[in-house]
């Protein structure tokens, strides 16, 4: 997934890979390795072997995040879901939602054959400690649901079909 943070004056794009127990997060060019633990009410953060304690609190887009005694305003976009093809969908033909990024299945919100709004929410990713909502496309029918609670998904797999 392709991220822009933005603190300040200053935007950094950020394109992070998951590993088997790590990510690979390329910051403007430079590349890092990142290991995430939670250590309530902290995360602890492992970059590049330099362990980092960081307080996040998330609305919507923005983040507070403590860290070294300072507290940071970060606007956090997915630039990945704003480019995707398709950003404008056709108002008839199915379409299918897929997940941006690998993850796990937090919560399923609808049944296969139940009727949605546009936005309406479908399901919820956990990814780098972290839940997305997943939105309907379009106004429609749930014609196929794949996705179970739990079940871990990679990058692109396919979640459900609107139509």
């Amino acid at each position: 997934m392709i991220f822009e943070a933005t603190t300040g004056e200053q935007t950094f794009r950020l394109d992070v890979r998951a590993h088997e127990g790590h990510y690979t997060v390329d910051l403007d060019g430079r590349k890092l390795r990142v290991e995430v633990s939670e250590s309530p009410p902290f995360l602890v953060l492992s970059i590049d072997g330099r362990i980092h304690e960081a307080g996040v609190f998330r609305r919507g887009s923005t983040f507070e995040v403590a860290l070294a005694g300072e507290l940071f305003e970060v606007l956090l976009l997915d630039v990945t879901r704003a480019a995707a093809p398709g950003g404008v969908r056709p108002a008839s033909g199915p379409s299918r939602v897929v997940a941006p990024m690998p993850g796990k299945v937090a919560r399923v919100l609808v049944s296969q054959g139940e009727a949605v709004a546009a936005g309406a929410g479908l399901l919820v990713i956990e990814a780098m400690k972290m839940e997305n909502e997943l939105r309907a496309p379009r106004a429609g029918t749930v014609l196929e649901l794949l996705a179970r609670e739990g079940q871990a998904v990679e990058s692109g797999a396919l979640l459900a079909v609107v139509g």
